[in-house]
């Protein structure tokens, strides 16, 4: 449930499967050929691609599913789209565990944002920059129109192209400001035009959403800043192309012509911070969160981090004496009794129930507290209770392969195998473990009574067929 992240492939796997679906002309994922498909590309066509591309993301590429980032992320999208002219499609978002300092947006209003992007950024405005920017290429449609004009003929062959036009190169590809990689995938391509466009569409979009915006500016400098002082991976087109500056200075312009009230909104970033820390706190390499969270030491969520920091390098007391500190600090948020009731949990020590308790009193939608309390509830022998958490939690986070694991095991406790091999089943398609998925899906078929068993097993076969189109070459 967020907590252990959805192990999956390498990014380097995920390009190499695209590139096999290629070579083999879309055997993998069999496809005809569709003149009319791609000689008029339509919304219908832009949504199904979008759909594909999600998965296939999702099928090679490590989930942050913590509800804290992951609502965060979502809410600011939304902020954003709230003054797009009207759209055919509905955004969709997803963070991934990533240095780099990315995000891109596909046709269809596929979202992504890596972890690398949130971290290194210092304001909610540059992190809404980037994205009002993605935003911008795909209310314009330039993929769209790209694809539109290309020789593409099937599926497979313009998934693998925005495969390695997106994801390509070394992790950067079109990812931070929806600028491609130069040589991967050349038919779709931003053009300059394409790219001057969505800055200051992307620009309008910052504004009007009611950001400061400055922020488009800031994320472009600390992207190249970034590069040059730590060698963080950042796309190859905002590193080498000569017009970037010259880019620069022209939203910089554009701002300073802005009304003085609107240059200098205030920033927001408390929401920002949160989901800032949690990420330095659980994903940052330790050398450089303790460097992180120097720079504020006593401020609450600071002291959270650092104790989330001392938990993953086994210092168990100096964990528990931050997080003292933290909740002393502040008592009422939620976020740091989250944290202190998952590490309580870890050690096996009884606090970490009303902690959680707590956490979900201030913060019913927190679905990882959600998630250990009922981990809580089964450790006790309350199956039923805990199994009725789990369903809740599935119910927003359909996909996720350990709610699913420990949802499976508790029913097996509880004397009902078909629906514990089930979720089990699920847990291994998720984790993307075809094998282990193909062997329950057969259990399954064998132990289908029910005509409500046997229609289970159906629509499990069938999410493990498509999956396995995209895992398998």
């Amino acid at each position: 449930m967020g907590f252990k992240l959805k192990r999956s492939r390498a990014l380097t796997c995920f390009c190499s499967i695209l590139i096999s679906l290629l070579v083999l002309g879309g055997t993998a994922w069999h496809q005809p050929a569709l003149a009319g498909f791609f000689d008029d590309f339509g919304i219908k066509d832009e949504l199904e691609l979008g759909r594909k591309f999600d998965l296939m993301v999702k099928t090679q590429m490590p989930l942050v599913e913590d509800p804290e980032v992951k609502f965060y992320v979502r809410a600011l999208v939304d902020k954003l789209v709230a003054v797009l002219p009207p759209q055919p499609f509905d955004f969709k978002t997803d963070v991934l565990l990533h240095n780099s300092m990315n995000a891109f947006a596909v046709p269809g209003g596929y979202v992504f944002v890596h972890t690398g992007l949130i971290m290194q950024l210092d304001h909610e405005s540059e992190l809404a920059g980037v994205l009002a920017h993605e935003l911008a290429h795909v209310t314009q449609r330039h993929i769209a129109h790209r694809i539109d004009r290309s020789r593409y003929t099937t599926l497979a062959s313009v998934l693998g192209a925005l495969a390695g036009a997106f994801m390509g190169g070394h992790g950067g590809g079109a990812l931070a400001v929806g600028s491609m990689a130069a040589g991967q995938s050349a038919m779709l391509n931003y053009s300059r035009l394409d790219e001057t466009e969505a800055d200051q569409i992307g620009l309008q979009y910052l504004v009007a959403a009611g950001f400061n915006p400055r922020g488009l500016v800031g994320s472009f400098e600390k992207i190249r800043k970034q590069q040059w002082l730590s060698g963080i991976s950042v796309p190859e087109y905002l590193s080498t192309h000569p017009d970037v500056g010259t880019r620069v200075n022209e939203i910089n312009a554009r701002v300073q012509a802005l009304p003085a009230k609107i240059r200098n909104r205030k920033e927001h970033d408390a929401a920002f911070n949160r989901a800032k820390t949690l990420l330095w706190g659980r994903y940052g390499t330790p050398a450089q969160a303790a460097q992180y969270f120097s720079k504020t030491p006593n401020e609450p969520l600071s002291l959270m981090g650092q104790a989330m920091l001392a938990s993953r390098r086994h210092q168990i007391s100096e964990a528990k004496k931050l997080f003292g500190k933290a909740i002393t600090a502040a008592p009422r948020e939620s976020l740091i009794l989250r944290e202190a009731g998952i590490f309580y949990y870890s050690i096996g020590d009884p606090q970490a129930e009303s902690l959680l308790l707590a956490a979900l009193k201030l913060n019913p939608r927190d679905f990882m507290a959600l998630f250990f309390h009922a981990r809580l509830l089964d450790d006790d022998g309350r199956h039923s209770e805990a199994q009725k958490l789990y369903r809740s939690i599935l119910q927003i986070y359909p996909t996720d392969s350990e709610v699913h694991q420990y949802l499976g095991v508790s029913l097996g406790k509880s004397q009902q195998p078909f629906d514990g091999w089930l979720h089990l089943a699920y847990s291994a398609l998720y984790k993307n473990d075809m094998h282990r998925a193909t062997e329950l899906s057969r259990k399954l078929k064998e132990q289908a009574k029910t005509p409500e068993e046997k229609k289970a097993v159906k629509t499990f076969k069938e999410k493990l067929r498509e999956r396995r189109a995209v895992t398998e070459k």
